[in-house]
Formats: C-alpha cells, sequence, structure tokens
C-alpha cells in the first residue's frame, strides 16, 4: 500500500468515526428532550399499596416491552424506566394489575384505570409476526394525570395472553 492510499484511508476512518459519534450522540440528545416533553404528560405514576388481595389471575412470566402514548403505538414512553424492555412477571388482584420488572421498579395498575386489556401484533417497535393479533398483551389505562398509555406485555407462553384478555 503506497502512502498516499494509507494517509486516504486513515483520514476516510477518522471522518467515519466522528460521524458515528455525532450520530450517537444526536440519538441520545433526541431521547433526553423526548423524555422532557413527556415528563408533565406522564407525572407520578400511581403507588403499590401495601397489601392486595389474592391473585384474579395467576402469575404470567414473559417480558415487558415497554409503554406507549394511547393510540399511537410507536410513540414509546421514555420518562424514567419506563422505554426499557426487561422481564417481568404479570399478575392481576382485584385492585389493579402488578408489573414487577426485573432491574427497575414496579408498576402498578389500579383497576379502576384500566380502560382495556387486549391483544396486539406489535407495540413500540416490536412486532411480532404471527397469522393472529396475539403476539403482545397491551393493556391501556389512564395515568393520574389524565394520559392515556398503552403497557406492552409478551408472555412466554402466548396462550396465556387468552386468560387476562377473558378476565377482562
Amino acid at each position: 500500500m503506497n502512502t498516499p492510499t494509507l494517509i486516504g484511508s486513515l483520514i476516510f476512518a477518522v471522518v467515519l468515526v466522528v460521524l458515528i459519534g455525532v450520530v450517537i450522540r444526536l440519538m441520545m440528545r433526541g431521547w433526553r428532550r423526548r423524555g422532557q416533553l413527556q415528563d408533565a404528560l406522564i407525572g407520578t405514576l400511581p403507588t403499590v399499596p401495601d397489601t392486595v388481595g389474592s391473585p384474579t389471575v395467576a402469575a404470567t412470566r414473559g417480558q415487558y416491552l415497554g409503554c406507549t402514548l394511547a393510540p399511537k403505538w410507536n410513540d414509546r414512553v421514555v420518562v424514567g424506566d419506563l422505554g426499557y424492555r426487561t422481564k417481568a412477571v404479570l399478575t392481576r388482584y382485584p385492585e389493579g394489575i402488578m408489573v414487577q420488572r426485573s432491574g427497575a421498579r414496579p408498576i402498578w395498575i389500579p383497576a379502576d384505570s384500566v380502560i382495556a386489556v387486549r391483544t396486539e401484533r406489535g407495540i413500540a417497535g416490536r412486532t411480532i409476526p404471527t397469522r393472529s393479533h396475539d403476539g403482545v398483551l397491551a393493556i391501556r389505562w389512564r395515568l393520574p394525570s389524565g394520559t392515556e398509555i398503552d403497557t406492552g406485555f409478551r408472555a412466554d407462553d402466548r396462550a396465556e395472553h387468552s386468560r387476562w384478555v377473558e378476565e377482562q
């Protein structure tokens, strides 16, 4: 390799690394800006009650897929830790629904806030290629601020989704 080609390759590599860094920085800035804009919409989440009755739908293991602003299935909520996917356990009680997430604080959805429990093909960038619309369990509920959001959950055994939809 001759010297001009080596120098050109090095310049190209440096420009490429700088460009990738700028793109990553802009993506992070956009994520933070979206969080600031959504902060007023989301407000504070309901607190987890000290005691609850016995479960009406047994614990369902799976993956928490995040929350979206209703009715837009792809407008992910990024406030706090609501936008991060993680393993979770979903349990329904007479008082509400508990989403216990690993590595994140639990989400409590009071029973009087639940608007609908349904199945969908996808939520927030996570689309499940199935023939029917049973890939994601979507729980639509109203926050204390009045904003409606959808919470996405994908059970390890998707046959368990029917128990959740029937209970509604």
